[in-house]
């Protein structure tokens, strides 16, 4: 049995781990150069060092000179190492030890369950191990499990929408051929399952290639989401079978959902009506469609309803996905009546603008309405959804950024990797020009008493600070004890929080940190916030349950009078030889700022995949509606149209699908943004700029465009009287 200790350490400005030399054997390290680490001495796995050289490091804080003595490597090690020996390595830790190593001779599993342990301890074998070493891991582990529900749930609901359009339009360009089938004698399940078989097959060979490049494209996500510092680079990439096995599942089942549907209605066609109904526009309007109608808008009004009445702060987001989902389906099963509509009303004004292509371009939407709007959904998804992820992610960052600036009133940070020791602490408070110094640390922290069900799933974001110097630095407004009182176990609850858990000052409220701890906090004071709730802590108390120890950096005061140049001199004059580095208050805000940015990397890639998905459905959508018109433009030309006019009736036709599905899915959007938007900033208007929204409306107008001209300009290729003659 082997212990081992995880030290943070600073090595060339760069923040790396440390063990004690014992523990080497666990990964296991060997040597390649050198020799084991004697006193002053480390072995470091970092490259372009040998034994011999002298590094500085900075571990808890304290900086020190050590010889290396020797250099490792490892198979699987995931990032530089620097090893102590081993009692060095204890008292860096503070005499702590925060795991243990067992090598057995018999099945590890066994040898586990047969250990008696006390309470908080487990005992890991296999993958499970990893937990150990990087503990962090488990929590953002968790996270690439939610966004992967987040995003293969909301991948599915628009593969839905892109595979029923597109079975839908395939089937109604094929009613010729299908009625004249059922006019034959061919029986209404023959005709189900003929279109059913053929979905099938063509369902079963996308499966294959989605087989092949599904772990492709999940390895390059994967990588996205390490390199934008979403996930630890610890985490390696696996794809089991479950997930391949759910999703082939959930696209065959969605095939085969969307092809019963698309044959229904042909296959209940009598044989006697076949074909006069084969040349009718369909009847689009049905009681499913009007059910599900109304039933969507109710939706995504209560949601608008419970953000402006009940949620606050960040929170308030979550009711967005829902709501943008409930009302392009609501729209969607519309969206035959409401093109029809619009194209009434826009009759008048193409005509003026346009002359007679763009009066027939609007004609032609008008007749074929349950056909245009198979192009429209698309669109209108592909919008709503853009618009109101894009501008809700960035209404969020400037909420987010504008209360922490309100909040923050210091003029400086002193950032130090290897956290901050007490002896730092001290430079920096009686550095000249510094009127207040508070640690700054951050971290999760989860109620576990007064609820008595041990609801632990109510996460709270933490701010640990200094006791005397926590309100000169952070903007805060005391409604009851004091801050100076913010020591120990000591805990300021915001009033909501205050409020919920009937807590007043000098009452106890146990948390569990983030390592999992329990811990039984004193009320020393109750804050007033707005927006984002955080409950304060000690600094100490706080940095304590974080993997670090220390808090990372320091908010520094000004006295008045000094300025900005003056007070980043005296500070880096107070620090100089300790590995930090010291920045304004613009620095701050971009730190911050920068961390809103990784949620928003997020949401922009998932968006990403989701309008891939829409414009492919529209491609194929237009594509296919416009080849199967070679008959009517060639009747067209030969009643006295050139080429060039049939060609600008597509572009018009084209504008049109793209100025519904634009208009329906600002609707849309706006169903989900203007309730977020007025809790978040008091106004119905999203924060950004307006450039985003307009590139949307140009990249849906230039596919439907593209969509429509081209496969026009192919099929007008052709001679009029051979295009009438051989049909469709």
């Amino acid at each position: 049995m082997v212990s081992d200790v995880t030290v943070p350490v600073v090595l060339n400005g760069r923040a790396v781990v440390g063990h004690g030399w014992d523990s080497a054997v666990l990964t296991p390290y060997t040597l390649t150069a050198g020799h084991a680490p004697r006193e002053g001495e480390v072995v470091v796995s970092a490259v372009g060092m040998k034994p011999g050289d002298t590094v500085q490091l900075a571990a808890q804080g304290r900086p020190g000179s050590y010889r290396v003595a020797g250099v490792a490597a490892a198979s699987n090690a995931s990032q530089p190492t620097v090893f102590f020996t081993p009692s060095e390595a204890e008292r860096l830790a503070g005499g702590k030890v925060d795991a243990f190593g067992v090598f057995t001779t018999g099945d590890p599993a066994t040898v586990a369950a047969g250990m008696h342990l006390g309470d908080g301890i487990a005992a890991l074998t296999g993958d499970d191990r990893g937990y150990a070493e990087f503990p962090r891991a488990e929590a953002k582990g968790n996270n690439l499990v939610v966004l992967s529900g987040v995003t293969g749930g909301l991948s599915v609901v628009v593969a839905l929408f892109v595979i029923a359009s597109t079975l839908a339009l395939a089937t109604q360009q094929r009613r010729r051929e299908l009625v004249l089938l059922r006019a034959i004698g061919t029986l209404p399940g023959q005709l189900r399952r003929m279109v059913l078989g053929e979905a099938v097959v063509i369902g079963l060979l996308a499966i294959g290639a989605a087989a092949f490049l599904g772990p492709v494209l999940g390895r390059w996500l994967f990588n996205g989401f390490t390199d934008a510092g979403v996930v630890p680079d610890v985490i390696r990439f696996h794809q089991g079978w479950v997930p391949m096995t759910v999703a082939a599942g959930v696209a065959l089942l969605a095939v085969v959902a969307a092809a019963m549907v698309a044959a229904r209605r042909v296959s209940r066609i009598r044989p006697t009506e076949a074909l006069t109904e084969a040349a009718v526009e369909r009847r689009w309007l049905s009681w499913p469609r009007v059910v599900v109608a109304v039933l969507c808008f109710g939706g995504g009004t209560a949601l608008g309803i419970v953000t402006v009445t009940a949620m606050t702060g960040p929170v308030a987001g979550s009711t967005a996905g829902p709501a943008v989902m409930l009302w392009a389906v609501g729209v969607a099963a519309v969206a035959p009546g409401v093109t029809k509509l619009v194209a009434v009303l826009l009759q008048g004004p193409v005509w003026l603008i346009s002359g007679v292509t763009g009066w027939l371009a609007v004609s032609n939407t008008r007749a074929a309405a349950a056909r245009v709007s198979g192009a429209v959904t698309p669109i209108m998804l592909a919008v709503g959804v853009a618009t109101a992820n894009i501008y809700l992610q960035t209404t969020q960052q400037a909420a987010s950024q504008q209360a922490f600036s309100e909040d923050l009133r210091a003029d400086a940070v002193v950032i130090a990797p290897a956290g901050v020791s007490p002896e730092l602490l001290g430079r920096v408070q009686q550095a000249p020009g510094v009127a207040a110094a508070s640690e700054y640390v951050t971290s999760t922290v989860f109620i576990i008493s007064p609820y008595d069900d041990n609801n632990d799933e109510d996460g709270y974001s933490a701010l640990g600070l200094t006791a005397g110097n926590a309100g000169q630095t952070t903007s805060t407004t005391v409604t009851a004890g004091s801050l100076d009182a913010l020591t120990g176990d000591a805990v300021a609850l915001p009033d909501d929080v205050a409020a919920d858990l009937d807590r007043h000052v000098g009452d106890t409220v146990t948390l569990r940190f983030g390592d999992g701890q329990q811990v039984t906090t004193r009320v020393a004071a109750l804050v007033a916030q707005h927006g984002s709730e955080k409950m304060l802590f000690p600094a100490g108390l706080l940095a304590a349950h974080t993997t670090a120890g220390l808090a990372p950096q320091v908010l520094v005061r000004a006295e008045p009078g000094v300025d900005q140049a003056t007070l980043t001199r005296s500070l880096a004059t107070a620090t100089a030889g300790q590995q930090v580095s010291v920045g304004d208050r613009a620095s701050l805000l971009a730190g911050h700022a920068s961390d809103s940015e990784v949620g928003a990397w997020v949401s922009y890639l998932m968006l990403g995949m989701i309008v891939s998905y829409t414009v492919i459905s529209v491609v194929n959508t237009l594509v296919m509606a416009t080849s199967r018109r070679r008959r009517e433009f060639g009747l067209q030309r030969l009643g006295g149209f050139t080429r060039l006019q049939v060609l600008r009736m597509a572009g018009f036709e084209g504008c049109l699908v793209a100025g519904i599905g634009v208009l329906l899915g600002t609707v849309v959007s706006a169903g989900s943004i203007v309730p977020f938007c007025l809790v978040a900033t008091g106004s119905p208007l999203p924060t950004g700029p307006a450039s985003v929204y307009l590139a949307v409306v140009a990249a849906a107008v230039g596919v439907a465009l593209f969509a429509s001209v081209v496969p026009a300009w192919v099929a007008t290729r052709t001679r009029p009287v051979t295009a009438v003659s051989l049909g469709e």
